[in-house]
């Protein structure tokens, strides 16, 4: 939801850098530059892990109007919860390897267009997610995503960028097998053989990858998917679907929306959410309306 009154740029913010981010190297003058001359007063927090960005938040609470996080989508995810504790609007300079949150916003890539969407004061509201009480902004899943984050480790992102995932995503795929799952969404509950569950609550993962076509992060929604082929190859043939959120239409793929899902599975198996590996199953997947506000493009 658009909040179009106020559309005024922040007092004091607070700018947390993640130096780790694979772009966390990039200067930063641009940015900060057009923050300070349109008269935001800038206290800047180095992180040496993402694990201090709730800590720094609750630190400035009531100190600051806005959190500026300096980062990709891991470190927004490790932030959700800060956020949402202080209610604190949430700025963003994506200087990660996807920047699907920044994607699905509408904010740029580039750091001075990134500054510049905040110091024009626009504020949307969003959805965000949770897995087990853990927060995340674009997507949770099951199975193939936890072997590809295993395998995209920082040096494989910083040398690579976005073609770090296509290399993690062949090492994933040469392990990739089938699990079986129990979902349960309102009073329905189905058994599943897969290679992956995916629940989104954004409209992008994984570096542009579609989420579902009408996928939106301020809905009120989430959005499921069960890859139910047999072999790797099905999916190579159906990977230009899933870039534009079409693979719903697959018989292979079977599709949920709903505001809670439930998913067990035989043993525990890890739960990956923004590139982060934060739970185990069995996973409760909850959506929060409107839970986070973001300065965002007015015509996101």
């Amino acid at each position: 939801m658009d909040e179009a009154a106020g559309e005024l740029p922040p007092r004091r913010a607070l700018l947390l850098v993640n130096p780790g981010a694979r772009r966390g190297g990039e200067a930063m003058d641009a940015a900060t530059d057009r923050l300070t001359a349109a008269g935001v007063a800038l206290t800047v927090e180095k992180l040496g892990s993402e694990e201090e960005l709730a800590r720094c938040l609750a630190a400035h609470d009531g100190k600051v109007d806005v959190a500026i996080v300096c980062g990709g989508d891991g470190s927004l995810c490790r932030a959700a919860g800060g956020l949402i504790a202080t209610r604190t609007t949430l700025g963003i300079l994506p200087m990660g390897t996807a920047n699907d949150l920044a994607r699905t916003l509408g904010i740029p890539d580039d750091l001075g267009q990134a500054a510049d969407v905040i110091v024009a004061g626009h504020r949307r509201r969003i959805d965000v997610g949770s897995v087990n009480g853990y927060p995340f902004f674009n997507v949770a899943s099951i199975g193939l995503s936890v072997d590809l984050a295993r395998s995209l480790d920082g040096g494989l992102k910083r040398r690579w960028g976005r073609l770090g995932y296509a290399i993690a995503a062949m090492r994933a795929l040469t392990r990739a097998r089938r699990f079986s799952a129990w979902i349960t969404e309102a009073d329905q509950t189905w058994r599943t053989s897969t290679m992956q569950i995916a629940v989104g609550n954004g409209r992008f993962y994984g570096g542009g990858t579609v989420v579902a076509a009408h996928a939106a992060i301020d809905d009120g929604h989430l959005d499921l998917y069960s890859l139910e082929f047999h072999t790797v190859w099905q999916l190579a043939m159906m990977l230009r679907s899933f870039r534009s959120g079409e693979h719903g239409a697959w018989s292979e793929v079977t599709t949920a929306r709903g505001t809670e899902f439930e998913i067990r599975t035989r043993r525990p198996l890890a739960v990956n959410a923004d590139g982060e590996l934060i739970a185990e199953t069995p996973a409760v997947f909850k959506v929060h309306p409107e839970a986070v506000t973001v300065f965002a493009p007015a015509a996101a």
